[in-house]
């Protein structure tokens, strides 16, 4: 089986889940598929065997957590800065499967946080205005991602990262979703649309799965 490993606090424990899984003999014949360098650098220290879309273009199974979860279980991922590969191999997924707890849970894609948007480091700041402008309707904010030390955060791939902020529901995320693609500053952004095959929901009444409408 080729397992997708997300990235993220919530993904840590699922890979060391696996890793103690494979150690008991309870799980055989996994590859996994790190969704970032931090995930790879665990996943290969627990001894779990990896490799990558180029040799494995079918994922059997991806698991993966998020930063929030609408209503129709379209997610925002990607505040960690691991969007793009997320994306890659998790759409690549034959089954993605979400785990999150209950402050997940949001009305509408943006409403606790940032929405990110991996764009590429030539003139970001021109791509951050571009994009603000798209969502000017939902009073968007638009950020460039840096570290402690004022310098871009990077992402794995080297790309800058620009943090959308939306004041009100953005409406059709399909059509928000071509108008950032189009713009050819755009790398990918962190809206997960229609990809999750279920939602597993920590909350104080216990668990509960939620299934692709």
């Amino acid at each position: 089986m080729v397992v997708g490993l997300g990235t993220g606090s919530t993904a840590k424990h699922a890979v060391d889940r696996i890793a103690d899984l494979l150690n008991q003999g309870k799980l055989k014949d996994i590859v996994g598929i790190p969704t970032s360098k931090q995930t790879h650098q665990q996943a290969s220290s627990l001894g779990i065997p990896l490799s990558d879309l180029d040799t494995h273009p079918t994922v059997d199974l991806a698991i993966d957590g998020a930063d929030e979860v609408d209503p129709d279980l379209n997610l925002v991922k990607g505040r960690g800065g691991s969007l793009l590969r997320e994306k890659m191999i998790e759409g690549a997924a034959r089954k993605f499967v979400v785990i999150v707890d209950e402050s997940k849970w949001v009305p509408y894609v943006g409403a606790s946080g940032a929405m990110p948007v991996e764009v590429v480091p030539f003139c970001s700041k021109y791509t951050q205005d571009c994009l603000q402008k798209i969502f000017e309707y939902a009073g968007c904010v638009a950020e460039l991602r840096t570290l402690s030390g004022g310098q871009p955060f990077l992402t794995d791939n080297g790309n800058h990262i620009v943090n959308l902020f939306f004041k009100s529901d953005v409406g059709d995320l399909r059509a928000a979703s071509d108008a950032i693609h189009r713009l050819p500053g755009v790398i990918e952004h962190g809206m997960f649309i229609g990809m999750a095959t279920a939602v597993i929901v920590a909350g104080e009444s216990g668990v509960t799965v939620k299934n692709k409408p």
